[in-house]
């Protein structure tokens, strides 16, 4: 972290340097430990309001990427299947 200072009402924050943007999207990307530290930056204590709102709006993202590819497979996925007649 650098020593500028970020002023956002009524919290003052240090800015999260580039390296550390970088070392925390290359965690993010590993698959479940990044889901995990998702969270842990989103929801624990002691972790930079930046990084943390960074990680709420990704889970929200990944939320809705999930929810649209569940529709997408209840719409369609009917297609992939064989129909089988009871006949």
């Amino acid at each position: 972290m650098t020593e500028i200072e970020q002023r956002g009402g009524d919290q003052t924050s240090s800015v999260v340097s580039i390296g550390d943007w970088m070392l925390t999207i290359l965690i993010a990307a590993i698959p479940i430990i990044g889901f995990i530290m998702l969270f842990v930056w989103g929801f624990g204590g002691g972790v930079n309001p930046n990084k943390a709102n960074w990680a709420k709006a990704t889970l929200i993202w990944l939320l809705v990427a999930i929810v649209f590819y569940a529709l997408l497979f209840l719409l369609f996925g009917f297609m992939f299947f064989p129909h089988r007649s009871h006949a």
